[in-house]
């Protein structure tokens, strides 16, 4: 039986995903900061689901994440959906540092911990995955989202850095970089909506397509990859004149908004 670890799975994209693995009969070990959703997902598929609590952004978190993988009996992918995001104009400074705390920080944190398991199991003959939901928003630097956007291209370079260290290694690890633009979800206040926004009933297939194939690169949809390719044709003296508005008000009847910034 195929085994996944979703970090980050208590709400959102993360969420849905975990109920989505486990329905297909692979065993899913969930974990996040919500015991609540675990517990209902436990409830759910008792014989599919292990849980752990775990905050990214404590020292502790490593180890927890081991004791996880202990429980599930193995692991074959792990899939990194735990992130938090601001629209910051202001530069509240201490916006930002959260952001790059776990966007940054709590994510090599993890990233380390996965990869050195993995290389583990390597030297048995055992192969793994390392899947991570980065962001669209990585390609360039967007103003109003500057600690996140930066997050995110680091979280891309990262990996990089990683499979170019596996490759030296002779370490049998897959990386893939799933890099939505805005998914609708229910996270966040309803008084904005962004740009070609996704539901997560779109977002997540495709998702799960994107790790059973081991695709290196995959943004979703097709209009993000599209996006994302002309932005990086726009040399960087021209991208900082760009007048970009990523959100407007929303209507009185709006009830949920478009968000891949939400806290998972």
């Amino acid at each position: 039986m195929n085994k996944i670890v979703i970090m980050g799975a208590t709400s959102g994209i993360g969420l849905h995903l975990a109920e989505t693995y486990a329905a297909m009969g692979w065993k899913v070990g969930v974990a996040g900061r919500k015991e609540v959703p675990m517990k209902k997902l436990k409830e759910m598929f008792p014989e599919q689901i292990e849980w752990e609590k775990i905050d990214i952004n404590k020292n502790e978190a490593p180890q927890k994440l081991l004791g996880l993988i202990r429980k599930l009996g193995g692991m074959d992918v792990y899939l990194h959906t735990a992130g938090i995001g601001y629209e910051n104009p202001e530069l509240d400074t201490e916006k930002d540092i959260a952001t790059v705390e776990t966007n940054v920080v709590g994510y090599t944190r993890m990233l380390d911990t996965v990869y050195r398991f993995f290389r583990k199991m390597s030297e048995k003959g055992i192969d793994g995955h390392i899947a991570v939901i980065s962001s669209v928003a990585g390609t360039k630097g967007i103003g109003k989202l500057a600690s996140y956007s930066a997050s995110k291209k680091y979280q891309s370079t990262y990996l990089e850095a990683l499979e170019q260290l596996a490759h030296s290694e002779g370490v049998d690890v897959a990386f893939t970089d799933i890099r939505p633009g805005w998914v609708r979800t229910p996270l966040l206040d309803n008084d904005r909506i962004y740009p070609m926004t996704m539901e997560e009933e779109k977002v997540v297939p495709l998702i799960i397509k994107a790790i059973k194939k081991r695709s290196r690169i995959a943004i979703v949809d097709w209009r993000w990859a599209t996006a994302v390719a002309f932005w990086r044709l726009i040399p960087g003296f021209l991208w900082i004149r760009i007048p970009l508005s990523i959100s407007r008000e929303a209507s009185p009847e709006q009830t949920e908004i478009d968000a891949e910034l939400a806290e998972n």
